[in-house]
């Protein structure tokens, strides 16, 4: 893998990815260490003068009308990380947490927080050492920036609070030494610096888009191969009709519904029957699933955005003031994440539309719960429950975030994004999307052997063996929780253009 080198402008989505789960290595740009240098001798030159600054020699939130002598200025730093360093709740994972390590030393590199190289290049040096800090996943209001995640971030780069190294949860101090680091000694406003933005936020909801890309395209070849077992018709997919519309997601996905069901002997054998359409989950596939790739790409758009941007506060201007305003605010990305939780609900919930069908004989024509001898056999019967209920729990997790607030720090704070839990809460629908897909997927397999010795088409048959050398055919009743997980890591490998390469 290439080296990712920060610059504080110019990072991409898939950057974040090969760091955070795939290792990638990191440095620091030497521009954006001369930007650094530059601006932190603005700040120093500040605090030289006596100038007032929030967060460098005032206390802050409600206390930033208390000045603070020039003295107790770097003990500010580490009461401001100890102090914050309150989340609770399960850490999060060790991918989030390098993304969110990744994420703020790229905004640092921007050189609108006013720090030294040295803040930045440290965060830099954990994540190459694989020093990654216990970061409680609760806590964060998502308007002064990710204030409590990204305190317990920070605080092991003062040698405090706690980290894993080698997979071994150790008290921060253990992990730097044992990875070779040492403590960072925190100058003014450093320490402010390295809590204020949306890293957090933007972490989690940049992994979670990945893996939501993927699925949305898996689930037009598991939607392409229930039309089939189903014996649906492929005219709802003709061009034609999505184009009068011109949706970009849509026209995609009936693209791909389209090309997949070309050369299937199911869908020729069965073109002259007596049904004149298809139920809405089947025929409606297209409008459904291209509305989720237009959120996914929105949110997309946002975040490209967003990972680049200076979230600081206050911020050193490139002309050298130094002001405060409000850039740690979450709602620019928030919405996005709620927008996409909604859609991909709607994609879990018409792919278990679909696999409800499939076990439906009176709609399906297809042996009940895609099981022979049904009755001394369940099938699939409660695969479909199971389903049922991760749909459920999405619509729940569905409700917006990003309309909620609720005052914070005396007042001060009094409108905030609760951006941090839309991201968890899109990561959460994500996973439950997987697993629905995984259902259908078990499903439309099962169906499509029922109509043998006729075959689909070429593209289908592929990704039917895919499914096929992780979990064979269902025969008869068998524990199905081995089968679901096995399908889950089959369904982000479904990718139609591969899947229709000659």
């Amino acid at each position: 893998m290439e080296e990712v080198v920060l610059d504080g402008r110019s990072l991409t989505l898939g950057q974040v990815e090969a760091v955070a789960r795939l290792g990638a290595d990191v440095n620091l740009a030497p521009v954006a260490r001369d930007r650094m240098t530059d601006t932190r001798a603005r700040i120093e030159a500040c605090v030289a003068a006596g100038e007032v600054i929030y967060g460098v020699n005032t206390g802050f939130g409600r206390l930033a009308d208390v000045h603070i002598p020039e003295e107790q200025l770097a003990q500010l730093q580490k009461n401001l990380l100890r102090s914050h360093a309150c989340g609770v709740g399960e850490p999060f994972p060790e991918d989030v947490v390098r993304a969110m390590l990744l994420l703020r030393a790229n905004v640092l590199a921007g050189g609108y927080a006013g720090t030294r190289p040295v803040v930045a290049e440290r965060l830099i040096e954990m994540l190459n050492a694989r020093v990654h800090p216990v970061v409680p996943c609760q806590g964060s209001v998502g308007a002064s920036g990710d204030l409590a995640p990204l305190a317990h971030l920070a605080l092991v780069l003062i040698g405090e609070g706690e980290a894993f190294f080698d997979g071994v949860r150790v008290p921060a101090s253990q992990a730097l030494l044992r990875a070779g680091l040492v403590v960072l000694d925190l100058a003014p406003k450093e320490g402010l610096a390295l809590i204020n933005g949306t890293q957090v936020m933007s972490a989690v909801a940049a992994l979670a888009l990945v893996d939501a890309e993927k699925l949305a395209a898996a689930a037009d070849v598991v939607a392409a191969m229930s039309v089939d077992a189903m014996e649906g018709t492929d005219t709802a997919y003709l061009a034609e009709i999505h184009e009068a519309r011109r949706h970009p997601g849509q026209l995609e996905s009936a693209a791909n519904l389209w090309a997949l069901l070309q050369g299937s002997e199911i869908r020729d054998a069965h073109q002259t029957c007596y049904r004149v359409q298809d139920a809405y989950s089947l025929r409606c596939t297209p409008q459904v699933h291209g509305a989720a790739r237009d959120a996914l790409a929105h949110l997309r758009e946002k975040l490209a955005v967003e990972i680049n941007a200076a979230t600081d506060n206050p911020m050193v201007l490139p002309d050298g003031r130094v002001v405060s305003g409000g850039n740690f605010h979450g709602a620019p990305v928030a919405a996005a994440f709620d927008y996409a939780a909604i859609a991909l609900t709607s994609l879990a919930s018409i792919s278990e539309r679909r696999s409800a069908r499939l076990v439906t004989p009176e709609q399906s024509y297809l042996p009940a719960f895609l099981v022979d001898a049904s009755g001394l056999n369940s099938g699939f019967m409660m695969a479909q429950v199971t389903a049922a209920a991760l749909v459920s729990e999405c619509k729940t997790l569905a409700h917006p975030a990003s309309v909620d607030s609720i005052p914070t720090s005396a007042g001060r704070e009094d409108h905030v994004s609760m951006g941090t839990w839309a991201a968890r809460k899109l990561a959460r629908i994500v996973g439950c999307l997987r697993d629905v897909l995984a259902v259908e997927l078990l499903e439309a397999a099962q169906g499509l052997e029922f109509r043998r010795p006729l075959r689909s088409s070429p593209a289908l048959e592929r990704a039917h063996a895919l499914l096929r050398a992780a979990v064979p055919p269902l025969d008869a009743d068998r524990y199905l929780h081995p089968d679901i997980l096995a399908a889950a890591r089959v369904v982000p490998t479904l990718d139609p253009r591969e899947l229709l390469r000659d």
